[in-house]
C-alpha cells in the first residue's frame, strides 16, 4: 500500500487572520480529509489574509513541504477581497475548470448563492489545488462533491493511472 497523500488546508480570511473571527472551517476540512485517508499534520491548517501574494506564498510553501493536495477555503465569491481563484490561477500550471463547474452545478441545487462562486482548481506538477467555499457547511458539501474527481486527478498526476478507460468502464452510474 502506498503512503497517503499529504494535504494542507489554506484558509483565506482577513477576519480570521486578525482574530476578529475564529477559523471554523479549517479544522472541519482537516478532520474530513483525515477521515478520507489524507495525511495532515496539526500545522496543515494555515490561515492567511485575502491577498493574492499571501495565498500564492502559502500554496508555494505547501508544495515545497511535499503536500500534494492543497485545499483552499474562502475568498471564492464576487467581493473585491475574494481573490482565492486569482491566486490559484497564478500558482497552477494547468487550470481544471470542471471542478468549479461541478461544484457550482451541485451547489445550485442547495442554494442560489452558488451562482456567485468563482471557485476553480488546477495542477502544478503533481500538486492539485482545489478551491472550496468559506463556510463550514459549504466547504463540507463541496469536499463531498469533489472527493471522487480529486482522487482521480491525484492518481493521474502522480502517474498511478496511465489509461482512464478501465476507470471509466468500472464506473457505476
Amino acid at each position: 500500500m502506498s503512503d497517503p497523500v499529504r494535504a494542507r488546508v489554506i484558509v483565506a480570511s482577513d477576519r480570521a487572520t486578525t482574530g476578529e473571527r475564529p477559523d471554523e472551517v479549517g479544522p472541519v476540512l482537516r478532520d474530513l480529509l483525515r477521515a478520507d485517508g489524507y495525511a495532515l499534520d496539526d500545522g496543515d491548517v494555515v490561515v492567511v489574509p485575502d491577498d493574492v501574494a499571501a495565498l500564492v506564498a502559502a500554496l508555494e510553501t505547501a508544495r515545497r513541504d511535499g503536500r500534494r493536495l492543497l485545499v483552499t477555503t474562502g475568498g471564492t465569491g464576487a467581493a473585491p477581497r475574494d481573490v482565492t481563484p486569482d491566486a490559484t490561477r497564478a500558482f497552477v500550471e494547468r487550470e481544471l475548470p470542471g471542478f468549479g463547474e461541478l461544484l457550482r452545478a451541485e451547489s445550485l441545487k442547495v442554494t442560489v448563492y452558488a451562482a456567485g462562486s468563482r471557485a476553480t482548481a488546477g495542477t502544478r506538477g503533481d500538486v492539485l489545488v482545489v478551491n472550496l467555499p468559506g463556510s463550514p457547511r459549504g466547504a463540507r458539501e463541496g469536499l463531498a462533491i469533489l472527493a471522487k474527481p480529486v482522487r482521480h486527478v491525484l492518481d493521474l498526476i502522480a502517474g498511478a493511472i496511465s489509461d482512464c478507460k478501465p476507470v471509466r468502464d468500472a464506473e457505476t452510474r
